[in-house]
């Protein structure tokens, strides 16, 4: 049950706390008090879409909190499979902020929550039924909803679902492995002569920086021959007077081999000679191999390298800017060139799939259709009974459950099942079963609504309902009934009925006024819980004009005095 709600800076209602009752209370006021942002604010802090325009002019944010306790078992096992627990005194504290940017923040038990955990909550623990919801009962699109809801039969559900969901996906596979015959043809045209360019190509990563180099010493080639022997010539070929770098070295090493034995260091200056020899030797024959690399025609070489280097250019710029990506393009083109002509056989695969889980989803399909036609009799006949009693005494109502159909005339297989549901009604005797949407009004769409809630909130397991002028379009007699059965619906659930009918009103366990009272030159929305004659003025003026009388001020006290007695002219059978 909703025991407290706390609102903010959320259009007129600057500050507003109130608490709440179990049983049936019932919510009265002039047109334009604010009833309308009550039920606003309970259904955004149970997840429903938000706005900027709702922050009070002149504030930062706008805040809506709720505090949930005494929740039926049913509605605990819901949240729980939203990881959402009662605290240690049973309640669930939820709040919603609404900032000038229009973004909101939702916190369950103080921890942040994402919006749509938000609303699955706020479905399980409370539920709003006014005209727009009414009008849910004109669109057939929604009755397999209600009918579901009556059936308890999720577990069917989720086994279709999950047969149809197969099915759906190979109808995706088969759908993409069914090409045309002329679009194969020229994939496997496409991937075979690409495969064949790069592997004609006989790629090889490093090679070309490897050819670019070659190619930079043999368009030099003639200055590093002659560089070459210069250099070999200074560090080991020597002149004629024998003054190469190595016979230098050659000569120092000898003359510190005869005094090294004398001199601080000089088997170490020793060393060292000998390893600069030997490096010197080492660059002399790297010098002699650039003075050899004179090919018989470099032009010829030339033209090679360069022939090899456009190819790898041109690879590059078809399949990819490197080497390693061309080969990973050539990789790739063979998976695609094996799906091309794999495709019939796996067409033929995937469709021996597909039947078979046809087949399941029919089996499937079936059993939630049988459950559905055996929900829609019962449902049927609670229905006309409720209606029976709510001054509709002719009315008869059926769940329609028909077969869809495909527009070649075979079975059609939709998210929900196979099944088309409508509610049809006859209102009065004679008159054949028409459409929902085609023959009622809107106060025998406000009873119908009520007949549902009154045969589904056993299933519902929601512990608060809020009811928003139900009554619209009834007469008094008949909001009286109405009011009865919103009170036997408050021995199951928490109960709320905005209403503008005495008769309802003075049925109620609670009463709660709504004023719009102006506070320092702003008027700000009020809700005050009525007791005694405050509530036999507002039952007054409810049914009253202009002046509030003596007389109707003693109806008030009569109706209030009876409130819970009911007669038997109301009486069910």
């Amino acid at each position: 049950m909703l025991s407290e709600l706390h609102i903010e800076n959320v259009a007129v209602i600057k500050n507003l706390t109130v608490q709440f009752s179990k049983g049936f209370s019932v919510l009265t006021g002039e047109t334009g008090a604010g009833k309308s942002i009550i039920i606003d604010s309970v259904a955004l802090v149970c997840g429903s879409r938000s706005s900027r325009d709702l922050i009070r002019s002149g504030a930062d944010s706008a805040t809506v909190s709720a505090v949930f306790g005494d929740l039926p078992e049913k509605a605990k096992e819901a949240l729980a499979a939203l990881d959402i627990f009662p605290d240690d005194d049973g309640n669930i504290y939820i709040s919603r902020v609404i900032t000038e940017d229009g973004k909101t923040r939702a916190r369950i038990g103080g921890a942040l929550c994402p919006a749509g955990t938000l609303k699955e909550a706020g479905k399980i623990l409370l539920n709003i039924h006014g005209q727009h919801d009414s009008q849910q009962l004109l669109m057939p699109e929604k009755h397999i909803d209600f009918l579901d809801a009556s059936s308890e039969n999720e577990a069917l559900k989720k086994e279709y679902s999950a047969d149809y969901a197969e099915m759906l996906r190979l109808r995706r596979e088969i759908k993409a492995a069914s090409r045309s015959e002329s679009e194969s043809e020229y994939l496997t045209a496409k991937y075979t002569a690409e495969i064949k360019e790069i592997d004609g190509a006989k790629l090889k990563i490093g090679e070309e920086k490897q050819l670019e180099e070659k190619l930079a010493r043999l368009k030099n080639s003639e200055k590093t021959v002659r560089s070459g022997r210069e250099i070999y010539a200074c560090l080991e070929g020597g002149d004629e007077s024998g003054n190469s770098a190595s016979e230098l070295i050659k000569r120092a090493r000898d003359a510190m081999r005869r005094i090294s034995d004398v001199v601080p260091d000089g088997d170490k200056t020793l060393e060292r000679m000998e390893v600069c020899l030997l490096e010197l030797r080492d660059m002399a024959e790297s010098a002699l191999a650039l003075s050899e690399i004179s090919e018989t025609d470099p032009e010829v070489e030339i033209d090679r390298i360069e022939t090899r280097l456009e190819t790898i250019s041109r690879l590059w710029r078809k399949y990819g800017e490197t080497t390693e990506k061309v080969l990973e393009y050539r990789e790739e083109a063979s998976r695609k060139l094996s799906a091309v002509t794999g495709a019939e056989a796996k067409i033929k695969e995937l469709k021996s799939e597909l039947a078979a889980a046809v087949k399941k989803a029919s089996l499937s399909a079936d059993r939630l259709s049988e459950n559905r036609k055996e929900e829609a009799k019962r449902l049927s006949e609670e229905i006309t009974a409720q209606l029976k009693y709510l001054d509709l005494d002719k009315a008869q109502f059926y769940v329609s459950v028909t077969p869809l159909e495909s527009e070649t005339g075979g079975r059609r297989f939709s998210a929900n099942g196979c099944d088309a549901v409508e509610f049809l009604i006859s209102t009065n005797p004679g008159e054949p079963l028409k459409p929902l949407s085609k023959v009622a009004s809107g106060g025998e769409l406000s009873r119908v609504m009520l007949a549902l809630k009154s045969v589904l909130i056993d299933c519902d397991g929601v512990s608060t309902l809020i009811f928003d002028e139900i009554d619209t379009g009834v007469s008094g007699k008949t909001s009286q009934k109405i009011g009865f059965r919103l009170k036997e619906l408050a021995k199951k659930s928490q109960v709320f009925c905005i209403t503008h009918s005495a008769q309802i009103a003075a049925l109620g366990d609670t009463h709660y006024k709504i004023e719009k009272v102006e506070t320092d030159g702003r008027n700000e929305t009020k809700v005050k819980e009525l007791c005694g004659e405050e509530r036999v003025n507002e039952i007054s003026r409810i049914m009253g004009g202009i002046e509030i009388t003596e007389t109707l001020k003693n109806t008030a006290r009569e109706m209030l005095a009876s409130a819970g007695k009911k007669p038997d002219s109301v009486k069910e059978s």
